[in-house]
């Protein structure tokens, strides 16, 4: 900070993160070949990853492959579909795990009841998700900051509550015996959940290559004018509105796909499959990970998801508290998340862009992010003074 002779070097949240931003710097910097091979390499781990061998240390007490799609690959999905909403155009949604909900009653309900095709489910719930971004959007996007959240959060439980008293939805009981996907390839999609990771996989790969070309593009430069300073956005000719809006139906759209694939998996599905609380975890993976970078963003949800897993399983955490661990799983994952946002409250891989913001005080959440300077701000730096 200045004033008080500490070199900025010295800063913990500095050496913390000083692997994940060399790593940030050298992808920056790196060759065409270079990333494409560090594609194809992520491509084959991917493939790779629900090995036995690798399950019998990242989760010894559970099937991998299971816990891979759900909560991890669920998550992950999730996580890039609010990204786009929170992390490109700065938006602060805390309702978003509606969408998850309306594309799993969708591939439920019209699968069920009527009898469709899976994918003609799983379509069809992308885009109910897709206008309900938009319906949602339409009268509240001229809210800013924090009172858009408070919006966004009561869409997001009005959205389980009409489906816990819609009787012609399963109500409280929910929907059973959903539709599982048809043969694929030669893969049966019943009780094997092989087959849904790899579709969890295909998914995410389509959703990452159109979430990077979409932020290459006008769009996506409109979207990062719209988190900086909306008003100068405005100022100088971009229809904010527009393009705020677009934000909303395509974050939904892709919580849409992820409900969708949830509910084929799951076959069961009830109104509490889809609390707030779920929201506001998938905000912590964007926010953990380091918002609007995509890399970071998927970190934070792998994080997120897999660890509190890991703890519930730790045979060497039970002998230190005494009692079973998933008594305080969710306590010792709350410490470890306040840890980090001490040390390093932009995220784990932050972009540059991204950390700038946060260090000049303007978080790019809309109001709610601009209230809060980051620990190397001036705007810290003069109230310590």
């Amino acid at each position: 900070m200045k004033g008080n002779g500490v070199s900025g070097n010295s800063n913990p949240s500095r050496r913390v993160g000083a692997l994940f931003d060399g790593a940030r710097d050298w992808w920056a910097t790196a060759k065409a070949w270079q990333r494409y091979a560090l594609y194809l390499a992520a491509l084959v781990f991917a493939l790779i990853l629900p090995a036995p061998w690798i399950g019998s240390f990242m989760s010894p007490g559970a099937d991998w492959t299971s816990v891979l799609i759900f909560p991890i690959g669920t998550y992950i999905l999730l996580a890039i579909g609010l990204n786009v909403v929170v992390g490109q155009a700065g938006l602060l949604d805390l309702g978003f795990v509606a969408f998850f909900a309306i594309g799993g009653y969708s591939v439920a309900y019209f699968g069920t009841q009527y009898g469709w095709n899976y994918w003609a489910t799983a379509v069809f719930g992308i885009i109910l998700a897709a206008v309900s971004g938009v319906i949602l959007g339409a009268p509240t996007l001229r809210l800013r900051g924090d009172y858009l959240a408070i919006v966004t959060l009561g869409f997001g439980e009005i959205v389980r509550i009409v489906a816990n008293n819609t009787d012609e939805i399963g109500g409280a009981r929910g929907i059973t015996n959903i539709p599982h996907p048809p043969e694929m390839f030669g893969m049966k999609f019943l009780l094997d959940p092989a087959p849904y990771y790899y579709l969890m996989v295909a998914a995410i790969a389509i959703v990452i290559v159109f979430s990077v070309r979409l932020q290459k593009s006008r769009v996506g430069r409109a979207w990062a004018a719209i988190r900086e300073d909306e008003d100068a956005a405005e100022l100088m000719g971009v229809p904010t509105f527009k393009f705020k809006l677009l934000a909303f139906a395509i974050g939904a759209m892709i919580g849409g796909l992820a409900g969708g694939i949830y509910a084929g998996k799951a076959v069961f599905i009830e109104p509490n499959t889809f609390p707030f609380i779920l929201s506001a975890t998938i905000l912590a993976a964007v926010v953990l990970g380091g918002s609007g970078n995509l890399p970071g963003v998927m970190l934070g949800a792998f994080i997120i998801a897999w660890l509190p897993e890991r703890f519930r399983e730790a045979g060497w955490l039970k002998d230190l508290l005494g009692r079973d661990p998933a008594e305080y799983r969710i306590l010792l994952f709350g410490g470890v998340l306040v840890l980090m946002m001490a040390l390093r409250p932009e995220g784990l891989l932050p972009s540059r862009r991204r950390r700038a913001e946060l260090q000049e005080g303007t978080g790019g959440m809309g109001a709610m992010g601009a209230e809060v300077a980051g620990p190397d701000s001036e705007a810290s730096s003069e109230v310590s003074k």
